[in-house]
């Protein structure tokens, strides 16, 4: 009756450039929890900046293993999680397999889909971004068309040719775009005018326009900002929340950054007592996670899930778009059937 767990180990690739036409690899790692015949699938992405390797992971999961091989109640999902991220700080997506292997495995238990568990409603989901790189006109003119069955763009900028990326994308559609700078204007005056020449673009919101760290002139520009601004690298846990209320109208939740579903939820939770908004968002991820995350987009006001359509070889079949709208199925768990 105990828990077993089994990490298995693969590689995914990004199919289109990213900046200067490179293309970036990101190491993923696939996890199984099994109990009593029945299997939940997990997973960590691990971009560069959250600081894991495929070692680091390999290594906490060996840790976990021996602490989920004590426990013989799976239901018990928020002490069991409270012990998993007492195993060390950090490792985030690490912690984040463990919790979406653990929340498929009593989805399937139960034999509810975990959308259900959430108590969502599953026809109440959002349209998913599409999203568009830093690149020249020409290549994202292509990138357009190739997003033509999706209602929002998301669009890279980084400060440096910003409103040719922008006009390129104007010249040819009045799709409702949503802006990801990760940071790339560093100063308060510049991120204004950018937002006020934005404001009449059929913008939405502004991810992260500022350094994650500077949270002073990120309410200096909340307080004058026309457009609705996210939170990304300036938030990754619960913990994180009171600290940039002031600061921002929203914030984008993704499971590799606050360590799975369960704590998702809770900042779900305690975003709506702080009256911000929700973007449930997601690194270069498989279906798996992806599905994962979508569990919780009924909840939710905006969704960046695009990631099963930016890599090459995923391995289940789960999350789908209809027209850019983001549809859950009825199977139990997160949702996703692993491709042979």
């Amino acid at each position: 009756m105990e828990l077993t767990f089994k990490p298995e180990l693969l590689y995914f690739k990004r199919p289109f450039k990213i900046a200067h036409g490179v293309r970036l690899s990101t190491p993923i790692v696939l996890t199984q929890l099994e109990h009593q015949g029945v299997l939940g699938f997990g997973e960590a992405s691990m971009p560069p900046y959250l600081g894991e390797t495929h070692e680091s992971v390999l290594f906490f999961l060996n840790k976990a293993a021996v602490l989920l091989s004590t426990h013989q109640d799976p239901f018990c999902i928020e002490a069991i999680l409270k012990e998993i991220d007492d195993i060390a700080p950090d490792n985030t997506a690490a912690k984040a397999s463990v919790d979406i292997a653990l929340h498929d495995l009593v989805g399937k238990l139960l034999n509810k889909p975990c959308w259900q568990i959430f108590n969502g409603d599953k026809n109440n989901t959002p349209y998913t971004t599409y999203t568009l790189g830093i690149d020249e006109p020409e290549v994202i003119k292509e990138k357009v068309a190739e997003g033509e069955n999706y209602k929002i763009l998301k669009v890279k900028l980084n400060g440096e040719n910003d409103k040719t990326i922008i006009s390129t994308i104007r010249n040819i559609t009045d799709k409702a775009i949503a802006i990801d700078v990760n940071q790339g204007w560093k100063d308060k005056y510049h991120a204004l005018e950018m937002i006020e020449w934005l404001s009449d673009k059929n913008v939405m919101f502004i991810e992260q326009p500022l350094p994650k760290s500077n949270l002073d002139d990120a309410a200096w520009l909340f307080e004058r900002s026309p457009l609705l601004l996210f939170a990304d690298e300036s938030i990754q846990r619960y913990s994180d929340m009171d600290m940039i209320k002031d600061c921002f109208h929203g914030i984008n939740i993704k499971l590799m950054k606050c360590t799975g579903m369960h704590e998702a939820f809770k900042m779900i939770t305690r975003a709506r007592e702080l009256n911000l908004k929700v973007l449930m968002g997601c690194m270069s991820e498989t279906s798996c996670a992806v599905s994962a995350a979508a569990q919780l987009s009924p909840l939710v006001d905006y969704a960046d899930l695009d990631g099963p359509l930016l890599i090459k070889n995923n391995l289940f079949d789960g999350i789908e778009f209809i027209n850019g709208k983001v549809t859950l199925n009825e199977l139990p768990g997160i949702g996703v059937v692993a491709k042979s």
